[in-house]
């Protein structure tokens, strides 16, 4: 007889597990499905890693310039690519037990294996999933996995919930080949520095590499389709960062593309395609494709339980729902942003307003945080000024430099901005987008503003502790209002 529980969540990544555990809290018979490691890209080969990496580059950076903060360093610095790699590695890992026990603890069933809907629910008869055997082996090890021993079968649930993530999108004629072109995937584990690195495409995941790298010694070009880099970011912001990673050597071409790729003996040449129609050739010794992910929505069984999907995502309302009763999608396979953040409380979202919890809000894209963990770090919320204009919205704007915080001047982090978008007749926080030394760590204190629905005034009475970089959001707000106190 199959099990039946009241929620199966397909995919164990940020919004997975965390909707598994909401789910448990809420008193619900809780499973959650997956096929190769708890945690899923983001804690495995994402998110997680990934900042490792960068957390290596940054004192690496720190040690190399030792000097402007009165320090010497005998000895030539080098970098050892494989213990990098392995701290990385070993960060993931500890994290990956870490929601095994999560699972354990709030007594939710893992089931290892492939799923797909056998069909939805319908009245009082709960959906089926199918579990099979799956094509990879389950990441080792896979520490306090509660009931281990489940797999393949039939399983019975009046809610599925997808969260199978996404992957990286392939190129035609720029196929990685996990070799000399890479993916995400091999980015992070390199056996070593290249010397030379092509990197496709500018967004978040492709300017932390092109950051990375280029910091531990590789000569690195970026090739950009479009007219900016971070092209989701506001323009002023994408410009100051492109001026900050043209300075450390990183080079770019923008509205160009990457036509063909040539392989040859430990290199790439890539064939770019400028904005004038000329095409360049730039070799290489790797090339990372950073351009974009698409969601995983094969082998599921969306076509014949009837679920909707458009360019490669799920479609669904602001609460997770598809067209089909009793199936639901969050994170990356119910489309952008594709953050792990977004992911995470959509799935609560989804799960209490199944639970009938009072109050449950639809999700608000608008008030998602961006983050790009490059040097200098980038930070955003809600509309650039450009979307503000072209929405039609009368605006204050806000600035306020890193050049005059005292805090980031004892840091020698003097370079970089906060930036506030505001609504000239009402005062409302419409966004905020920085760029500089720890914005990522800065930027709740604008999300939690906007979901209070804070007015300029709430935020110039604020009191902000002194000294630290935060003043900075303060005074941008100020700075809208012609009345900056420090500037």
């Amino acid at each position: 007889m199959a099990e039946t529980y009241d929620v199966i969540i397909i995919g164990s990544g940020p919004g997975g597990y965390v909707t598994a555990v909401r789910s448990a809290q809420l008193g619900f018979k809780t499973a959650i499905v997956e096929r190769e490691h708890l945690g899923g890209i983001c804690l495995n080969w994402g998110c997680i890693p990934t900042k490792a990496l960068l957390r290596s580059a940054e004192i690496l950076h720190y040690v190399e310039n030792a000097k402007d903060y009165g320090l010497k360093v005998d000895g030539k610095v080098s970098v050892d690519a494989a213990a990098v790699v392995d701290r990385s590695r070993k960060v993931s890992t500890r994290l990956n037990g870490g929601v095994g026990f999560l699972m354990k603890k709030n007594k939710v069933d893992v089931i290892w294996g492939e799923a797909k809907i056998a069909k939805a629910s319908t009245g009082s008869q709960p959906g089926e999933v199918v579990v099979s055997k799956p094509a990879k082996k389950p990441m080792e090890p896979q520490p306090a996995a509660p009931k281990a021993t489940l797999g393949e079968g039939t399983y019975k649930a009046k809610h599925i919930i997808l969260a199978t993530g996404a992957r990286p999108r392939v190129l035609p004629g720029v196929e990685p080949d996990g070799k000399l072109i890479w993916t995400y995937f091999e980015a992070m584990v390199p056996k070593e520095i290249p010397k030379s690195l092509i990197v496709m495409g500018s967004g978040a995941i492709g300017i932390e590499f092109a950051s990375f790298y280029r910091t531990m010694g590789s000569e690195v070009t970026v090739v950009e389709l479009l007219p900016q880099i971070l092209p989701v970011e506001d323009a002023e912001i994408s410009k100051f960062a492109k001026r900050q990673l043209e300075k450390q050597g990183i080079k770019f071409h923008v509205e160009a593309k990457v036509t063909k790729v040539e392989k040859g003996s430990g290199k790439v040449t890539a064939h770019v395609e400028m904005k004038d129609g000329k095409v360049e050739k730039i070799a290489a010794e790797r090339l990372v494709s950073a351009v974009g992910v698409q969601g995983n929505i094969e082998n599921l069984g969306l076509e014949s339980a009837g679920v909707k999907t458009e360019r490669g995502m799920v479609i669904v309302d602001g609460y997770g729902h598809t067209n089909v009763p009793g199936i639901y999608a969050i994170g990356d396979v119910a489309g952008p942003p594709m953050l792990a953040h977004k992911a995470e409380h959509e799935g609560v979202v989804c799960v209490e307003k199944i639970a009938g919890v009072p109050g449950v809000h639809a999700l608000d894209k608008n008030r998602v945080p961006g983050c790009t963990y490059c040097q200098p770090q980038v930070a955003s919320v809600g509309l650039t000024e450009e979307k503000a204009k072209e929405e039609g919205r009368d605006i204050r704007v806000g600035r306020f430099q890193f050049a005059a915080n005292g805090k980031a001047i004892a840091l020698s982090e003097d370079q970089g901005f906060v930036k506030t978008i505001l609504d000239k007749k009402t005062g409302e926080l419409l966004g905020a987008h920085m760029i500089g030394a720890e914005v990522t760590e800065l930027i709740q204190g604008f999300v939690i503003a906007m979901n209070l629905e804070t007015t300029e005034e709430e935020l110039m009475h604020t009191i902000f502790p002194h000294p630290t970089l935060s003043e900075m959001m303060k005074e941008s707000v100020l700075d809208a209002y012609g009345r900056t106190l420090n500037a």
